[in-house]
């Protein structure tokens, strides 16, 4: 069974790093981690790319910022 995690980014460069190593932690493999920054001003979207660049599980959408809705619907237009 794969899945997709969505996880919506937006000024989180304190804790977003301990969110995706919590996630990549998880006995089950057979997923992807979505991350849609919705954009951030606080280094956020490098903390993601570095992660992207990483796993290749890990995919990052960098968009305007546009709400919490909008970004979670953007997420899911490109889940599995």
């Amino acid at each position: 069974m794969r899945f997709s995690i969505i996880v919506p980014v937006y000024n989180t460069c304190e804790y977003i790093s301990k969110c995706i190593e919590s996630i990549l932690l998880q006995d089950f493999h057979d997923y992807e981690i979505i991350l849609i920054n919705d954009g951030s001003t606080d280094g956020s979207d490098d903390i993601c790319a570095h992660y992207a660049l990483k796993d290749s599980r890990i995919h990052l959408i960098n968009q305007e910022n546009k709400g919490i809705s909008a970004t979670r619907n953007n997420g899911v237009s490109v889940a599995y």
